[in-house]
């Protein structure tokens, strides 16, 4: 290889953000779904859509770096399960939490997190905030969230961490952690993406 760079940073047309007004971005996730089977692992794979699951509806999304790591899961995640309800009732069908992770972190992520599991064959896998695994990272980067940690932490392509009102496939309202996208950040913003900002918001325009 000699010297040649193996870094690959994001590209900027993946880690500018989409504004207010613009449509979501049109992909596939690949997600796993529990099926009526009584075996050691009751789930099969599904693709679901955007389509799937932004059209016709008003939904909530915040996304953040990575499963497991420590201010997505000792308050990121748990301010939203925790506003979940009254997020619900203030017009909005559902809410959802993304990362770049796979649906096997994700869910196993949800269960460390004491997320109710919805055993329901053919449901998302919990009862309340919805984990969503962009793995491939095609959704945040159609976002324009796109970030890569290198230096920093060692993660990779990952989500910068945000939060959207989207309806119908538009997108109401975005609240971007600093205002933009930054590449190999050493600090980790969080103050206009958590449940509390949502929630004012969601009041705001009832």
């Amino acid at each position: 290889m000699g010297n040649k760079s193996l870094s690959r940073p994001s590209l900027k047309e993946h880690s500018t953000p989409i504004k207010e007004g613009d449509a979501i971005p049109s992909v596939t996730f690949k997600t796993r779904t529990r099926i009526d089977a009584d075996v050691e692992n009751p789930f099969d794979w599904k693709d679901l859509t955007s389509e799937d699951l932004f059209k016709g509806k008003r939904v909530v999304l915040f996304s953040l770096p990575g499963a497991f790591t420590p201010t997505c899961s000792s308050t990121h995640l748990p301010g939203y399960e925790a506003a979940y309800d009254e997020i619900k009732s203030l017009g909005v069908d559902e809410v959802y939490c993304l990362s770049v992770n796979d649906a096997f972190v994700m869910r196993r992520w949800g269960l460390s997190q004491g997320l109710e599991e919805d055993k329901t064959p053919g449901s998302l896998g919990f009862k309340k905030v919805k984990l969503l695994p962009d793995g491939a990272a095609l959704f945040t980067r159609g976002m324009g969230m796109s970030a890569t940690w290198e230096k920093e932490r060692g993660f990779g392509e990952r989500s910068w961490r945000y939060s959207a009102v989207i309806k119908d496939m538009k997108v109401e309202k975005l609240f971007i952690e600093g205002g933009k996208v930054s590449q190999d950040y050493g600090p980790d913003p969080f103050e206009v993406s958590d449940a509390g900002t949502m929630v004012e918001y969601l009041k705001s325009v009832a």
